[in-house]
């Protein structure tokens, strides 16, 4: 049977020194390379300097050694936070276990670089969208309670605080003090931003920084810290060194400040300004309506000054006796109309008395009707023939009728 490949299996592993050395090796054919980073630890013994090297875009970073005399003999003076790149070899180191990078070669990185890649980022978010006005949140007009973020004792929060609190002395803070440069600085601040964000008492937050050289500023630069700032749904003040600074968390903010002080005179109004604001609104609006209130009389006085309202009865007294008379002659047109009428009726009455059956019954003319037998009609008679012997008739004079019978006709000369 064959044995097992060594260190494949617990049968046959690899000693420790075989593992070492072969990483060793493995390391050692990396060669060299170029690193940039920002030191935040610094060691220098008797002969060898010991370095951390940390990314300030990501939570990493490298512990790097090299000879004494290149710390010494660098181009700038190496501490806490300086931005360097180095040139070494990475090394392994098999008596312990520990990787290290060998630095042969230490440069400063240039104002004009730093400026580069601030302005290459600047362009990255701003392609995405974190500078858009539309996205900025309106500062509320008299927050209750101002989060700041700013150095401990720092003349920022001493401005600050002295000032808003003059403004405004009902105002409250909600401090954080935190380191505002070097290699911690974007940490504690991305922390603070978060509690602060956080607190439902916080009305607007407020990030706080004196001026400082453009290393100084590189944190409120820093691409954690800008997406930070625009995620955070309290509105954020950004207050970073003076006028002609701008670092990049200014663009990110949704308000940006030329001073710590212009800070809180943009965010916390002033009570006497205030005041002073609502007195003359209230002369302005008294004043307003007394003016009005004088017009609308004025108004009301020449309307009234006007003859129609002044003696509103004139004109109905003036059309009174018109009226009297008007009244008096349709009296006096219908009474005579009635007159005439009642005349003519008479006239009629007369002329219709006289031409009536009744008058000539009364100059002793009769009316001679013959008699039906039961359920005819009586018939006036008109001719002898309508009469023949043996006929009834009915002869009706003024004052009544009677019945007679008649014998026949009889000739016109009898």
């Amino acid at each position: 049977m064959t044995a097992p490949e060594q260190g494949k299996s617990a049968d046959n592993p690899w000693p420790v020194r075989a593992v070492a050395t072969r990483l060793a090796k493995y390391i050692d054919r990396l060669g060299t390379v170029w690193i940039e980073g920002q030191l935040t630890e610094l060691k220098v013994r008797q002969n060898t300097a010991w370095m951390v090297l940390r990314d300030p875009a990501a939570d990493m970073s490298l512990t790097v050694s090299c000879p004494r005399d290149l710390v010494t003999n660098a181009p700038v003076p190496l501490s806490e936070g300086t931005q360097v790149i180095m040139h070494g070899r990475p090394q392994f180191y098999t008596r312990n276990g520990s990787f290290s990078l060998r630095i042969s070669e230490i440069r400063a990185v240039g104002l004009g670089e730093l400026l580069a890649r601030i302005n290459r980022l600047r362009q990255l978010l701003d392609a995405e969208g974190l500078f858009d006005p539309r996205l900025k949140r309106p500062i509320p007009f008299l927050p209750d309670t101002i989060g700041l973020i700013t150095g401990r004792a720092s003349a920022a929060e001493h401005d600050i605080v002295a000032v808003a609190t003059n403004r405004w002395p009902a105002v409250r803070f909600a401090l954080r003090n935190t380191v505002v440069q070097g290699p911690s600085a974007v940490p504690q601040i991305v922390e603070a931003l978060r509690a602060l964000d956080a607190d439902p008492e916080v009305d607007v937050i407020v990030l706080a920084r004196g001026g400082g050289s453009v290393e100084d500023l590189l944190p409120f630069s820093d691409e954690t810290l800008c997406r930070e700032i625009a995620r955070c749904t309290t509105p954020v003040v950004s207050a970073i060194g003076h006028e002609p600074d701008n670092p990049l968390c200014d663009l990110v903010a949704d308000l940006r400040a030329a001073t710590p002080t212009d800070a809180a005179k943009r965010i916390v109004p002033d009570t006497a300004a205030e005041q002073a604001l609502v007195t003359d609104l209230r002369r302005r609006s008294a004043r307003a309506l007394r003016n009005w209130v004088n017009r609308e009389q004025h108004t009301l006085a020449q309307l009234r000054s006007r003859p129609v309202l002044a003696r509103p009865l004139e004109a109905v007294d003036a059309r009174a006796a018109e009226v009297h008379r008007a009244r008096a002659a349709a009296r006096r047109d219908i009474t005579r109309m009635v007159g005439a009428e009642s005349e003519r009726i008479g006239h009629l009455s007369a002329r219709l008395t006289t031409l009536g059956p009744a008058a000539t019954l009364a100059r002793g003319y009769a009316v001679v009707q013959t008699l039906p037998p039961p359920g005819g009609a009586a018939k006036v008679l008109q001719s002898v023939a309508d009469a023949p012997a043996g006929a009834r008739l009915r002869i009706r004079v003024a004052d009544g009728a009677v019945t007679a019978t008649s014998d026949g006709s009889q000739g016109d000369g009898s």
